[in-house]
């Protein structure tokens, strides 16, 4: 498996983990109605990108088309789908038994992103071992 693959699991990956703590920290923001986890979690997502764009090794290596199907991907994994099953399961919920405050709302969606990019992960994990079944077959 060529490593423009390895390196396009791995950015997809950190920048699924990004966008996971960015949307955790809205939550604990929410929660503890304080604007200064968002920040650091904004800060810490803008110096990554920006490290991205400055560093040409790295700024080369993201202008692959493996790393840009793979963040498709990833983002199916933590906002697509996601949205879907937590607007699903927070109208099921609030049918059923009561209403959810915002804070619960954006919870239930953090907790399905986070499994999304959990599920992601260990799609990756099977498709590499796949590979790695693939390759020993062929040059066997």
């Amino acid at each position: 498996m060529p490593k423009v693959r390895h390196y396009a699991d791995i950015a997809a990956i950190i920048a699924g983990l990004m966008w996971l703590v960015v949307y955790w920290s809205i939550s604990l923001s929410a929660y503890l109605d304080n604007l200064e986890p968002t920040l650091a979690a904004l800060l810490l997502l803008g110096s990554a990108v920006l490290v991205t764009f400055v560093h040409r090794p790295t700024r080369v290596l993201l202008r692959r088309y493996h790393v840009r199907k793979r963040r498709t991907e990833m983002w199916m994994h933590i906002l697509a789908l996601p949205l879907f099953i937590a607007f699903v399961l927070g109208v099921s919920f609030e049918l059923i038994f009561t209403p959810l405050s915002g804070i619960q709302k954006l919870t239930l969606f953090n907790v399905v992103a986070t499994a999304g990019w959990l599920v992601f992960i260990v799609t990756l994990v099977i498709k590499l071992c796949a590979h790695k079944v693939k390759q020993r077959r062929n040059g066997d």
